[in-house]
């Protein structure tokens, strides 16, 4: 699923691979959004044929960023969101509770070990983004689950950069 998304986001933006950093931007970009993340982002910077360091460094500050804004920020936008009298807020919020509580069980019985675990192994559904969201709505420490989630990125960037250096650019090119 993930080597779909990139490949589509990396059509609509094609043309920024034509100015100086274009592709660097994309594989940024690309790291920052949620369900991608830094697995995404590597993905993309493979199939860019970008070199694996640099690559590696802009996919982990892309996915670290969002995360201190998610800790400070997502409990008090999920309660306006639920306020909220627009129902696609109301869906959204309902939706990402539904996904805590669906994913919840991991990091309540093993804690910030639980938040490493879920943000570093590269599945569907998990990463920083979900692992904040799960810490937040749990009420864990913010700079511990901070430490946990880049530790998690950490694994996470290991794995992709095996997979997507490794396999995924053998293959394409």
């Amino acid at each position: 699923m993930s080597e779909k998304l990139v490949h589509a986001i990396l059509g609509l933006f094609g043309g920024v691979t034509s100015i100086a950093y274009g592709k660097e931007i994309i594989v940024f970009i690309i790291s920052l959004m949620p369900i991608l993340e830094l697995r995404g982002g590597l993905i993309a910077a493979a199939l860019l044929g970008l070199d694996p360091v640099p690559s590696y460094i802009i996919s982990m500050i892309g996915n670290i960023l969002p995360v201190p804004f998610i800790l400070l920020l997502i409990n008090k936008v999920l309660v306006w969101m639920r306020k909220s009298k627009i129902n696609f807020l109301n869906k959204t919020a309902n939706w990402l509770y539904e996904k805590v509580e669906k994913n919840k069980g991991q990091i309540e019985k093993y804690g910030y070990l639980g938040v490493i675990l879920f943000v570093g192994i590269p599945l569907p559904g998990t990463g920083a983004w979900t692992g904040s969201l799960i810490a937040s709505v749990l009420e864990l420490d913010r700079k511990k689950t901070f430490l946990a989630v880049l530790a998690g990125v950490v694994i996470a960037s290991i794995i992709m950069m095996i997979l997507s250096f490794g396999l995924i650019a053998n293959i394409v090119h």
